[in-house]
């Protein structure tokens, strides 16, 4: 093994979940993964920024096993024709992994743009509260 082994955490914050995949390098193999719903119980907590940092916390512990010393970040909102903002546990997901003692490479933003595939929902006047 090298000395300085590197990974991918790809994490994907929608609005409702969060998810932390970490990959090797090439991103064809999964080491780990860690969801907001494995760390909290209510499902209202699920993409909180607390079940963000837990989950982190949880992939960062396994990539201290496997001697990965840094990794590079790929941020991912649901994208398309839903949300392209990255919901509110992404910045603490981040943060909770460089806290952890990992060194962070690149952050990069992979949410999918359209270009101009499907129609959103929620009609022609959109959705009325």
């Amino acid at each position: 093994m090298s000395a300085n082994r590197w990974g991918i955490a790809n994490i994907y914050a929608s609005y409702n979940n969060i998810m932390i995949t970490l990959t090797d390098i090439t991103g064809a193999e999964t080491i780990t993964k860690a969801t907001g719903g494995m760390v909290v119980k209510q499902a209202k907590d699920e993409a909180s920024p607390y079940a963000a940092q837990r989950a982190a916390e949880r992939v960062a512990e396994i990539a201290k096993e496997r001697e990965l010393v840094g990794i590079h970040v790929k941020v991912r909102a649901p994208g398309g024709n839903k949300s392209t903002s990255p919901g509110p546990g992404a910045q603490a997901a981040i943060r909770a992994l460089a806290r952890a003692g990992l060194r962070i490479g690149r952050i990069e933003d992979v949410t999918p743009v359209p270009h101009d595939g499907t129609k959103k929902k929620g009609g022609r006047r959109g959705r009325r509260v």
